[in-house]
């Protein structure tokens, strides 16, 4: 009997390959998008602070000190509730509990505008810190219902974006309403700020209610054909991965290593992150609106250095090198930032190779994120200069690009 030849005559290896591409890229354009949504406007939340301080300093008589403890203190309130927010999750369901998370930080980001002193000040970030606590792990963790670990990567890259996204729209948004909304209803700019940027994560948390699928199984959108060959996947990857005992875990000293690396590059993010708006205001822009449209260009410049730095790692098969230079970009940025403090153009431009630098290699350092903005803030207090400061985040960033490149290559290049 003859073989069948032509179009139709697919084998079966290449056939089950296709089917299974675009059972992912279905499930890819379902979820990636709405959990992008809920990221970026998580971080938008996390750090409009930095923004809001250009107007609710003077109002509240906030220090440098002050505000950098204020803006880092999230972190602390993040950090001790992380672990019970993802138990909870697993235990009510994604779709509830992702909800739950958006709608209660949204609303408390929008009653932040009507703190009055600095410990209010204080308690409403905490508070921000415990209603978002658990989000990024949980969508994680989310995604672990869905893919296998070899196919977990991109999505995780794609919502790391959101970081640089959320700055590259909430910067040219937090300038525009510090300007226009100044005084509308007796209220400061600031206040507007607070109100109209929390809003958006209360309506997001609704829609995840809504269209968020908990798990494959009750995926209406998807064929019984589609949900077997998921599922298939997610056993077969659960068999291939070895048992690690959680104390052999922590006893292992690349463990701390990696988390000291990551404490290092997340000093700089959120050292940065926090006080990005009053750097750019130092270099003699007084504007609301022209600081949000130059904080655009750092993380314009750094959604792209994302990617691409990605594809190119992902290409080659070498992270430790990719990570380290990297960091050391972000490192030189900052330093340059220091010699070029007095020339807006050329302080953006070192802005710009530290904001890319530092997005590459940005990870979840909750404890850092506290320190980093704290520590600037009590450094630009206690020096009059912002230049000790940034020179504390480049040598984190730089130390974390040396201890990157002392982890085994084996370990992370693969």
């Amino acid at each position: 009997m003859a073989t069948p030849s032509g179009p139709l005559s697919i084998p079966v290896s290449r056939a089950t390959a296709i089917s299974e591409q675009a059972t992912y890229r279905k499930v890819a354009w379902r979820l990636t998008p709405l959990l992008l949504l809920c990221y970026v406007v998580a971080y938008l939340d996390r750090v409009n602070v930095g923004f809001a301080k250009l107007q609710m300093a003077a109002d509240l008589q906030l220090s440098d000190a002050v505000y950098g403890f204020g803006a880092g203190v999230f972190f602390l309130g993040y950090f001790l509730f992380e672990v019970p927010s993802n138990l909870i999750l697993h235990r009510v369901g994604a779709r509830v509990w992702i909800a739950r998370i958006m709608i209660t930080w949204g609303v408390v980001s929008a009653l932040t505008m009507f703190v009055r002193t600095p410990g209010m000040f204080f308690v409403m970030r905490f508070l921000l810190g415990v209603a978002e606590a658990g989000f990024f792990p949980g969508v994680i963790l989310y995604l672990t219902y869905w893919y296998p670990s070899s196919r977990r990567g991109m999505t995780t890259a794609w919502l790391v974006t959101g970081v640089a996204l959320s700055g590259l729209i909430g910067g040219p948004l937090s300038g525009w309403l510090l300007k226009t909304l100044d005084g509308v209803n007796q209220w400061h700019g600031w206040q507007w700020l607070f109100l109209v940027e929390g809003l958006p994560s209360v309506l997001v948390g609704f829609v995840v209610l809504a269209k968020l699928d908990e798990r494959i199984e009750t995926a209406r959108w998807l064929s019984d054909d589609e949900k077997s060959l998921l599922l298939a996947n997610l056993r077969a990857d659960a068999q291939a991965k070895p048992v690690v005992c959680l104390r052999a875990l922590f006893a292992n000293p690349r463990v701390w290593l990696i988390s000291l690396i990551h404490f290092l590059f997340v000093m700089g993010l959120y050292g940065v992150g926090f006080w990005l708006p009053t750097i750019i205001k130092s270099t003699g822009v007084a504007d609301p609106l022209t600081i949000g449209l130059l904080s655009a260009i750092p993380f314009g410049a750094a959604v792209i250095a994302m990617l691409a730095a990605a594809r190119h790692a992902d290409h080659r098969r070498e992270r430790r090198k990719h990570v380290a230079a990297s960091a050391l970009a972000g490192a030189l940025g900052l330093l340059l930032a220091v010699l070029w403090a007095n020339h807006t153009a050329l302080a953006m431009c070192a802005l710009t190779l530290a904001a890319a630098g530092i997005a590459f290699i940005n990870a979840i350092g909750n404890l850092a994120g506290f320190l980093g903005p704290y520590a600037v803030g009590w450094l630009k207090e206690a020096t009059h200069s912002s230049a000790p400061a940034m020179y504390l985040l480049a040598a984190c960033m730089a130390l974390g690009a040396l201890l990157a490149l002392a982890l085994p290559a084996r370990l992370v290049d693969r």
